[in-house]
């Protein structure tokens, strides 16, 4: 079993940051994915940012160039800083492991961007 706690969110204005992280504990295999997808109110879980183990990166196309995810395999933590947020980033942002086939999710931590 993998248990993901994510810190971070809260309220922005637009054009302004914020940063969440997360740490995962339990079982860990040294080949993994992390990463974060979100979700607003009415609309499907979709991908923001994943990171391999071994540092390959994969961006939606929405937040590419505003945000930048990054980890530390020592520590089993993945951040991703968001710049430059927009409304539409509004979301509940949920931290993301994976290994061998098997997904586990965090709780959750809401981003509200708006003005």
């Amino acid at each position: 079993q993998v248990h993901l706690v994510e810190s971070g969110g809260g309220l922005a204005q637009p054009g302004g940051s914020l940063r969440l992280s997360c740490v995962a504990s339990g079982t860990l295999l040294s080949v993994n994915l992390m990463g974060w997808h979100r979700q607003a109110p009415g609309k499907r879980r979709e991908l923001v940012a994943t990171m391999l183990h071994d540092g390959t990166t994969n961006y939606a196309a929405a937040v590419k160039g505003r945000f930048t995810i990054s980890r530390d395999n020592a520590k089993n933590t993945v951040d991703l800083q968001m710049d430059d947020l927009k409304p539409e980033d509004t979301a509940v942002y949920y931290c993301l492991y994976t290994a061998v086939l098997a997904d586990y999710w965090g709780q959750g931590t809401q981003v509200t961007v708006s003005s």
